[in-house]
């Protein structure tokens, strides 16, 4: 499966500025409509019905308790796909030249189309993420209440259940997920608060990845939406993953999470800002997992550069990336 195969949606929270407000800068950028609905009225929603007939919503959120109710603005995409970041991205700079900002409480939701997922690609993907997941957390620098309330980790337990029973369809995923078989999931489900909202497939056929902080940055945006699409289909076309959890080394952190956007297929040119955004936040040297060797330690052991093809060669057609060395030199 390629990553640009697969359909997403996304949620944007933002606070400042009145969801009729919000409405009208999305308006701006994909034309169509603005409607009030007004129902129901604890989301308060108004709608833009864009030109090509989809419909993106600006409701309320209740978790936006840093300011007053009429300043609190959820925007809720209708399912994208690939060719559509760059009008996502017009739509957040619509968002921030109209005032609407973030602050600690927003964060951004990615929803994945599930559709293609059976339950050994679903377990695939828990297993992905929990072996990464100190790296994902801190790339993306999920703050603790986040990851306490709202983005829990994936459970030791949930994986310690998919190595010994290896689900292969849905519904052996849905009794380990929920510890029964839930037939009739609802919405405020328990188990939904997790980076990797799988209950999310039994309710309304999306992975929901929930780990990121509000933002009105649309390379951000952009680089986020990559990720969990890159990491969607590494789950999608591998036979089986590794659970064996990665222990997190500052040291070589932002190397070692360079390494895993390769693997996962973010590699070259047109992902090149997401792989700056997404290692920006991470210590160590993106090229070198143990750091550059200083003049003054010439007698120490030589380190091999990273390269798209491994540590071991250097390809000449990868001349540059996002440290702005060449190759054979920080790339």
């Amino acid at each position: 499966m390629d990553l640009r195969r697969i359909n997403f949606g996304i949620e944007i929270e933002t606070v400042k500025r009145t969801r009729e407000r919000v409405a009208q800068a999305i308006q701006s950028v994909v034309g169509g409509q603005v409607r009030h609905i007004g129902s129901p009225g604890s989301f308060d929603p108004w709608e833009v019905t864009d030109d090509h007939g989809r419909v993106w919503k600006v409701v309320s959120d209740g978790s936006l308790i840093n300011v007053p109710v009429h300043l609190r603005a959820e925007v809720v995409s209708p399912v994208l796909s690939y060719e559509d970041i760059p009008v996502l991205q017009e739509v957040v700079r619509a968002l921030r030249a109209c005032g609407a900002k973030v602050d600690e409480r927003c964060g951004i939701h990615v929803h994945v189309d599930a559709t293609a997922f059976d339950g050994r690609t679903l377990a695939n993907l828990a297993k992905i993420v929990y072996k990464q997941e100190a790296l994902i957390l801190t790339a993306l620098g999920v703050n603790e209440t986040r990851r306490r309330s709202y983005s829990k980790p994936v459970s030791d337990d949930l994986i310690a259940q998919i190595e010994r029973r290896r689900p292969r369809t849905r519904d052996q995923l849905n009794h380990i997920w929920y510890g029964c078989h839930n037939r009739q999931p609802q919405h405020y489900d328990s188990t939904r608060y997790h980076g990797v909202n799988l209950h999310n497939v039994w309710y309304r056929g999306t992975v929901e990845f929930r780990w990121f902080e509000g933002t009105l940055h649309a390379g951000k945006v952009k680089a986020y939406v990559q990720l969990v699409l890159a990491v969607a289909a590494k789950a999608l076309n591998g036979r089986a993953a590794s659970s064996r959890k990665r222990s997190f080394d500052p040291q070589s952190a932002r190397y070692d999470f360079r390494v895993f956007l390769l693997h996962l297929g973010l590699i070259g040119d047109e992902f090149k800002t997401a792989r700056k955004h997404l290692i920006a936040a991470l210590p160590g040297d993106s090229a070198f997992k143990r750091g550059r060797v200083k003049p003054n330690e010439q007698s120490a052991p030589k380190v091999e550069p990273l390269t798209e093809a491994g540590p071991e060669t250097r390809p000449p057609a990868f001349s540059g990336d996002e440290t702005g060395g060449t190759q054979g030199g920080a790339s």
